[in-house]
């Protein structure tokens, strides 16, 4: 998903790669409000792209440390919350830092558009207290700004665990956190709340995307508003800066090793969808044998933004992404119908666009365009024609992932194509 103008997440796209939730960065329309509405992500916005969070592990050659450590999560699209179509979700295990105390959350929002990991307090049990990050003396708030609104919480830390894998005591989104119930108004003022199951459409956001910090120097340098925030034990907040160190934090960033990128891998859909697809997402790029790049095309992304480029119909977009938190692919066409936020043609129909990285490599892709009404009137959850238009960018959202193994390597980390942030396929 795609925040805004920074943090992209649920169910749509937003303006920039690095902070769009869940997704990447384009502008696309909002939330996934329901079946005839987009989804997307969580990412931080492009002109306050963040950096790589520290780690000792991180480096920003091709060599890479090799591990045996387990790698694989299941991952998987199946109904959700308003039959939100193309939402693809996981499990996480979140832990009481250095302690067995722990609890899985179920139906959790994939994105690789967005960075650092988002949990509603209502799905986490009361059994689980987790401790909060402090800030000047009081508790660290968070807006995350979404294209189709915000999430606000507090940041507090937790063991973070997906197949067999930890990040051990990470700064993590609480959102609706009763410790800061009050949303600083800047942050009420960014659109719709997505505060609860209802219009997150998910327990929470997993953004995995090609950043380690979610905002990174700019919120460590500065006060941004609808960004940091330290609030009282009056539950005010004033806008604040925030170390990397206490920013939340893509949890891949964190594993001990296995920790430079991340592999989705989802079969094919046919034209009239699927039900449910379950697929995987392997921690690591050349790593180990199930996560190598082999012959796929790396095209980096801007070390600033994460953004490629995309050449569709004689236009070149440069704001384009990948984007699993995204539901549809969102670009401008004006010679297809629209009926609502999608397109809608007569018959499905076929297209290509060119994809480039800031490497000079590029890649074609071929997609299809469906009717979104025939499409939502089925029962089916998964589809890989599902598109809608535009304002700007080019927005390759869960259905480009269908049938194809994408990596999504993360900024300044060593891989055997040299360092992230690139995306290969």
């Amino acid at each position: 998903m795609k925040p805004n103008h920074r943090l992209c997440a649920l169910l749509l796209v937003c303006a920039a790669l690095t902070a769009c939730g869940g997704g990447g960065g384009g502008s696309a329309p909002t939330t996934a409000s329901n079946t005839n509405a987009p989804a997307g992500t969580a990412s931080s916005p492009a002109a306050e792209a963040p950096v790589a969070a520290s780690s000792p592990s991180s480096t920003s050659g091709t060599s890479v440390a090799q591990s045996n450590t387990p790698n694989v999560q299941p991952i998987v699209v199946h109904a959700a919350p308003r039959l939100t179509r193309n939402m693809l979700t996981t499990s996480v295990t979140l832990c009481q830092p250095g302690t067995d105390q722990c609890a899985t959350i179920d139906n959790i929002q994939v994105d690789t558009g967005s960075h650092g990991l988002r949990i509603l307090a209502s799905a986490l049990p009361a059994s689980l207290p987790l401790a909060a990050v402090a800030s000047g003396g009081g508790v660290s708030g968070e807006c995350a700004v979404f294209g189709g609104g915000y999430a606000w919480g507090a940041v507090r830390s937790a063991d973070v665990r997906m197949a067999g894998q930890l990040a051990a005591s990470i700064p993590i989104q609480l959102i609706a956190d009763p410790a800061v119930p009050s949303v600083p108004a800047d942050c009420a003022g960014s659109g719709p709340s997505m505060l609860t199951l209802d219009t997150l459409r998910a327990n929470g956001i997993l953004g995995v995307g090609v950043f380690a910090a979610d905002c990174g120097a700019a919120c460590a340098n500065a006060a941004l508003p609808r960004w940091y925030y330290s609030c009282d034990a009056s539950g005010a907040c004033l806008p604040s800066a925030q170390p990397v160190a206490q920013q939340v934090v893509n949890p891949v960033s964190r594993f001990a090793l296995d920790n430079n990128g991340i592999v989705i891998e989802l079969p094919d859909v046919s034209d009239s969808g699927a039900d449910t697809v379950a697929g995987t997402m392997i921690f690591g790029i050349d790593t180990q044998a199930n996560n190598t790049l082999g012959n796929a095309s790396v095209l980096k992304g801007s070390p600033q933004t994460g953004y490629v480029s995309t050449a569709y119909e004689g236009q070149t977009y440069a704001q384009s992404y990948l984007d699993t938190g995204s539901n549809g692919l969102f670009y401008r066409d004006t010679q297809l119908p629209q009926c609502g936020y999608w397109y809608c043609p007569d018959s499905t129909r076929s297209a290509s666009a060119t994809i480039s990285g800031t490497n000079g490599a590029s890649a074609t892709v071929s997609f299809a365009v469906g009717n979104s009404r025939v499409l939502f009137a089925s029962a089916n959850n998964a589809f890989d024609n599902l598109a809608g238009p535009a304002a700007s960018g080019f927005g390759w959202g869960l259905p480009f992932f269908f049938g194809r193994r994408v990596y999504t390597a993360i900024a300044s980390r060593a891989t055997s194509a040299g360092p992230g942030p690139y995306y290969a396929f």
